[in-house]
């Protein structure tokens, strides 16, 4: 028994260290995907936003055809009903996320710190929780520390599916120009606390609608 004890010995941290190679290679494939899908699309559209892939915002990925934000409502604190258009007009930084998803949560400070560099502004960070319903008084006490962020929740879980291409893993941040169109989205966790997603922010802001 002893034996067979030792031997088995190394395979816990064999299998956390398996877990992380998958989640990068996750990562890695979906942002692979997202790049194949948009090409797929339309090969030769140019954008002038690549610049500002890179520092913390280097695995920022870009539309090559302007998509139109999903079509389906998620809730706020108080169950009122909010698309992503609602939001049009305005740079509108859309986050995906989950309690349960530890990058989730190590990265929302980030995005608190970007709501509160532009309050007053025409820019808003939309957090939306994919948790389930037993989750929800944990989400809000949460958002309700990274102020001043607002508690969205997406009860049926479809947002993630509706994005073109779908959002593959958490945290997914999706980012619409004033036109409401995707300009760039990072699929996993980045700090958006720093120059380059402020420059990057910056930039959309100056856009026409």
């Amino acid at each position: 028994m002893s034996e067979v004890q030792g031997g088995e010995a190394g395979k816990p941290k064999a299998g956390v260290l398996k877990i992380a190679l998958w989640g990068v290679a996750i990562l890695g494939i979906a942002t692979i995907a997202y790049i194949i899908a948009q090409s797929s699309i339309n090969p030769q559209q140019p954008t002038n936003l690549k610049a500002y892939a890179k520092g913390d915002m280097a695995r920022l990925v870009f539309p090559l055809e302007a998509a139109p934000a999903p079509v389906s409502s998620f809730q706020d604190s108080e169950g009122k009903l909010h698309r992503i258009a609602d939001f049009r007009g305005k740079v509108t930084v859309v986050n995906v996320w989950a309690t349960w998803c530890g990058p989730c949560v190590i990265e929302m400070p980030t995005l608190a710190s970007l709501a509160k560099a532009y309050e007053g502004k025409d820019v808003v960070v939309v957090p939306v929780s994919i948790d389930s319903d037993d989750k929800t008084d944990q989400a809000k006490a949460f958002i309700a520390k990274n102020a001043p962020l607002t508690y969205y929740h997406d009860p049926k879980k479809a947002l993630p599916f509706e994005f073109k291409p779908p959002a593959v893993g958490m945290p997914t941040t999706v980012i619409y120009g004033k036109d409401g169109v995707e300009k760039a989205r990072i699929s996993g966790e980045a700090d958006w606390s720093g120059p380059q997603a402020k420059a990057l922010i910056d930039h959309l802001l100056a856009e026409p609608e």
